[in-house]
């Protein structure tokens, strides 16, 4: 790539390959740092003081919101104000410090997204304690783990699983102490506490033993341990990341200016939807954010099949998502679409390839077609309650068909991004007016800067050729300080300084980060050939007939089978129009050997549409009637496949997927 690109600039040349380094590309930074990467201010010490000071200067806005359900009817959002909740979180503080717990020391948070995981955890700073989040579908051993690992002796719990916490206590009870939940305690749990010999509070008990002196409170300094969170991953134990004060505030300074690039500041005026999980880095650093500039922030009822009815209860002006809930707001709006006939199904194909045609060849997003916004596409804008002014996608690639879908909706500005738990979050970002950057991750952000190291068992050179390709590698202000107690696999991932990603990279003309590989999920086919799985996945998931796919290969086979979770419709219409029985029965539907080659046939149409090679195509599938979920540990909380326990799960149905295509051949 030209040292000359448009958003990037070189701070440092490559190096080619020694015996004892592989040769490494130059080291860039966005050019919003070009002078130097952003740092704190002097006076900037601990995360408490954003929202300390935010609750001074905005102590009746709303802060905290949430839907009540009474008599099996939901209600409208209820707000906690920032002084409310500031006030609370100081009481909650002396009450940690009651039990012990000086600074330094870990406390746990254990449940999902709600004001009170957000008042235990700035209770948490204001104290200096570093809070430990715990998702809420980990498994009783997981649990376990990491209460012992992190030696965490007080842990917050969401009000349904405080039963689970009292029973896996026999594992973890040299440790944890104290238990408070989110809500009210039965009398049967508090005498199951008592046998088990730890402290079982409610909040409002819990709250009463703590005061609101705020006098008291601990001296911070940057680099304290602010928060140690376990990754979910996807094998293996979990690695608890240490990420210090300065690395979380110097991200939420970031996150601030590139979205004054791209968009605006936030301010009092915008309304965030919290329902990705708050234990992961994602939106917890996003809420910091939003908490930082008097925003509101609405929390889902916690069932996937309302969210939809709380986003357009709360109308949010900035939605974070994934590529999931992208995916499917996509799918929703284009199939409404075709609903409306064929007449109006053309009108709006041409608009938008109008629409999308002139963005294209550079004009903004309000330049391209302000008449065709108004006529054609401001509707679009309700599937998301009308609001939204800013879009943001991360924790997997956005196919591109769906980005370019979400740059069209009109005053929605789009930001794809990547990061790392490791890289506190986002480490690149796309900038929404520039559209080459579509289909990329954009440019570093300006607290880190990033380098490309080359690959060679994979092809992959840094150093040379017009376009350079290779692990990418981090290194900055907002990096994370280790994992904890596990110096050998810090030592693995930081070499010289650089963080190792384990993603391949490839950098554009533009000085944008394209993703094309995966160092861990690739492998090799029985015949030599490699295959990129997460890229075919991606590939495949185009078909609209699907909702989840699973693709498997290994060295000892020279084909791919899959795992394939139909949309419930699409099957059903096709039984229907094949007279096929039971058209309405879908786990029967599913196991339908002509069904099951309809979706092979559609699948590897799509593939060849993509222009997929002859080994990249599937040989057989299993059609399977049910999600892949966390509660059988298929996906992780950001819904990434967790490919050792789906083998597990399918290991039968894989080999006789191979079996029955063998043979076939025969």
């Amino acid at each position: 790539m030209a040292a000359s690109a448009d958003h990037v600039v070189v701070v440092e040349e490559g190096r080619p390959a020694t015996a004892e380094h592989p040769s490494a590309g130059p080291v860039y930074r966005c050019k919003y740092a070009k002078d130097g990467l952003l740092d704190l201010t002097n006076d900037l010490e601990s995360p408490w003081q954003f929202f300390s000071e935010a609750a001074k200067k905005y102590p009746n806005e709303q802060m905290l919101g949430r839907r009540l359900t009474t008599d099996s009817k939901v209600g409208p959002y209820t707000w906690i104000t920032y002084k409310e909740a500031h006030d609370a979180s100081i009481r909650i503080g002396s009450a940690i410090r009651s039990q012990g717990l000086e600074p330094g020391h870990c406390c746990g948070i254990y449940g999902s997204n709600c004001p009170e995981w957000i008042i235990a955890m700035e209770a948490c700073m204001s104290q200096a304690i570093t809070y430990v989040p715990l998702y809420d579908t980990l498994g009783v051993n997981a649990v376990e783990f990491i209460i012992n690992h992190a030696e965490v002796s007080l842990v917050f719990v969401q009000e349904k699983s405080v039963s689970s916490i009292l029973a896996c206590h026999k594992g973890c009870s040299s440790n944890l102490k104290t238990i408070v939940s989110f809500g009210e305690v039965t009398s049967a749990q508090k005498e199951e506490a008592e046998n088990e010999n730890v402290s079982l509070f409610s909040w409002n008990e819990f709250s009463l033993m703590g005061n609101s002196d705020e006098t008291k409170l601990p001296r911070k300094q940057k680099t304290d341990i602010c928060t140690i969170m376990y990754t979910s991953g996807t094998t293996g134990e979990p690695k608890g990341v240490i990420i210090n004060n300065a690395a979380i505030m110097v991200q939420i300074l970031s996150i601030d200016k590139m979205l004054q690039v791209t968009d605006r500041s936030c301010n009092t005026t915008d309304v965030f939807f919290s329902y990705l999980p708050l234990a992961h880095v994602y939106d917890q650093v996003m809420e910091i954010y939003f908490f930082s500039t008097g925003s509101s922030v609405g929390y889902w009822r916690g069932d996937i099949r309302y969210m939809m009815e709380d986003v357009h209860a709360l109308k949010p002006t900035v939605f974070c998502g994934v590529p999931r809930v992208y995916d499917k707001l996509y799918a929703g709006v284009m199939a409404k679409i075709s609903a409306g006939g064929l007449i109006r199904k053309k009108i709006f194909d041409f608009a938008y390839n109008y629409k999308l045609g002139n963005m294209r060849k550079g004009l903004s997003q309000e330049e391209a077609s302000p008449r065709l916004d108004r006529l054609m596409f401001d509707k679009i804008k309700e599937a998301l309650g009308g609001r939204a002014h800013m879009l943001l996608s991360g924790a997997a690639p956005l196919p591109r068909h769906v980005e370019e879908f979400l740059r069209i909706i009109p005053a929605s500005n789009l930001s794809q991004g990547y990061g790392l738990t490791e890289s506190c979050g986002g480490s690149f970002t796309t900038l929404a007016g520039v559209f080459s950057m579509v289909g990329t991750v954009g440019v570093p952000m300006p607290p880190v800067e990033a380098r490309l190291v080359s690959v060679p068992e994979m092809g992959y050179d840094a150093f040379s050729g017009d376009v350079s390709r290779g692990e990418i590698c981090l290194r900055g202000n907002s990096m994370f300080s280790g994992y904890h107690k596990r110096q050998d696999l810090t030592d693995q991932v930081v070499i010289d300084g650089w963080f190792h990603t384990g993603d391949i990279g490839e950098w554009q003309e533009d000085g944008s980060m394209k993703i094309i590989d995966r160092k861990k999920n690739i492998f090799k086919l029985s015949q030599g050939e490699y295959v990129a799985v997460e890229n075919l996945e991606n590939t495949y998931s185009r078909c609209p007939l699907i909702a989840q796919i699973w693709v498997y290969g290994n060295s000892f086979e020279s084909f791919l089978v899959g795992v394939v979770v139909p949309e419930r419709k699409a099957i059903e219409d096709w039984a229907k129009l094949n007279n096929q029985p039971s058209p309405n029965d879908f786990e029967s539907l599913c196991q339908n050997l002509k069904a099951q080659k309809y979706f092979l046939d559609e699948l590897n149409a799509t593939a060849k549409q993509y222009q997929l090679k002859g080994f990249e195509m599937l040989k057989s599938i299993h059609l399977e009637p049910n999600l892949f979920d966390i509660e059988r540990d298929l996906i992780t909380p950001t819904f990434k496949l967790k490919r050792p326990q789906l083998l597990q799960h399918y290991k039968d149905i894989i080999d006789q997927l191979y079996a029955d295509a063998k043979g076939s051949k025969t």
